[in-house]
């Protein structure tokens, strides 16, 4: 028994641990991307001249929904677009982008519905249960991208925010930040291995590993909180779901932020709607929370930028959170609106469920076949 005892206690420092490098490196990486984007573009200048097909807000959206559909991690595309606008990215760009990530980061529970087509109930409401994230994401970009064109609210807000901390005032961290010089030997390690290319090639080539760095991390990441924090988690999502939309949407924050995957989270919740435990209804506001709870990410990646970036940075990962806030804030607290994503979640379900075709078309369309022939059309 105490053998088996000890043995559970290094499991669980071990796994700490891992965590805990883990999170260096995708610090590590995001710092990478970051100064390889800024050798490969030559600066600022530079910078323009790559990000010239992306200046329409609908491809920037696109590609952000394409990008985080491919990689299945909403986490993993804002943490490059974090080191991307460090590395010159325009925050115009960048902010579509991230709505773009909101989008795509839905295809994952609703690949988890399609484990259920067998059984037509099952397959209507696990599929309704998930659906329900995508258009209310489809929502929040409707809503808030015209806004932030015409206006650049999210920008102006998240941008004093983040001169508050980051800024010339008495008040800057800069002095006390000391993610840099731990960061620095590694990425120096990086530079140093591709140096003998010339300077675009070596830049690329940074980018490339610090956009793997950042996979690898962010899914052993998740795998490991999920087995150190899933247990809880799970209790977490059983005790709140039907508790109330506020406790729904704080829980569903909470345990995005413990297991740093809102894909994990609303994927838990889909065979308990399957299987009509909850309903789409009271799944919806958990769902929400998830969407706050995943632009941790993003923060904990612009700690990662030093120096004249710090601030923007620092302001698109902001804008990553506000967007979600204030579209969970405004959509939910509005009952016409509140009712949208989950009138159309039911009705797809319901086509999805007598047509399977149908079901299956509405997945590749929509994240990878729509999205890839408008950027070519607008291009």
């Amino acid at each position: 028994m105490v053998n088996q005892n000890s043995s559970s206690t290094l499991s669980k420092a071990f796994n700490w641990l891992s965590i805990a490098f883990l999170v260096y490196i995708v610090l590590v990486a995001v710092s990478t991307v970051s100064g390889g984007f800024k050798l490969a573009s030559g600066g600022s200048e530079g910078a323009k001249e790559i990000f010239a097909f992306a200046t329409n807000p609908l491809v920037a959206l696109l590609l952000g929904a394409l990008a985080t559909a491919l990689v299945q991690s909403s986490s993993t595309v804002t943490s490059v677009i974090v080191g991307l606008v460090a590395g010159g990215l325009p925050i115009g760009i960048a902010i579509p982008m991230v709505m773009g990530a909101n989008i795509g980061t839905t295809i994952t529970n609703t690949l988890v519905s399609i484990g259920h087509i067998r059984n037509k109930e099952e397959f209507r409401r696990a599929f309704s249960a998930s659906t329900v994230h995508d258009f209310f994401n489809l929502l929040a970009v409707a809503i808030f991208l015209p806004l932030e064109i015409l206006f650049g609210i999210l920008e102006k807000l998240a941008a004093s925010l983040s001169h508050l901390f980051i800024g010339d005032t008495d008040l800057s961290l800069k002095g006390y930040n000391f993610i840099k010089p731990i960061v620095k030997p590694t990425v120096n390690v990086v530079k140093d291995a591709v140096s003998f290319l010339d300077n675009t090639a070596a830049g690329v080539a940074m980018v490339v590993v610090g956009i793997l760095m950042i996979l690898f991390a962010v899914t052993y990441l998740g795998k490991l909180l999920k087995q150190v924090l899933v247990g809880k988690a799970k209790e977490l999502l059983h005790s709140a779901i039907g508790r109330g939309p506020l406790v729904g949407i704080g829980s569903g924050a909470v345990v995005t932020v413990m297991v740093q995957s809102s894909s994990t989270t609303t994927s838990l919740m889909i065979p308990l709607a399957g299987s009509g435990v909850f309903t789409t209804r009271q799944i919806y506001p958990f769902t929400l929370g998830a969407n706050i709870g995943t632009t941790i990410t993003a923060l904990l990646a612009a700690t990662a930028i030093t120096g004249a970036a710090a601030e923007v940075a620092l302001t698109i990962a902001l804008v990553h959170v506000m967007f979600n806030v204030f579209a969970v804030a405004l959509i939910y607290s509005v009952p016409v609106l509140r009712e949208i994503p989950l009138t159309l979640a039911e009705k797809l379900a319901h086509i999805g469920s007598e047509n399977k075709t149908a079901a299956l078309g509405y997945v590749l369309g929509s994240f990878f076949v729509f999205p890839g022939l408008i950027m070519l059309a607008v291009r």
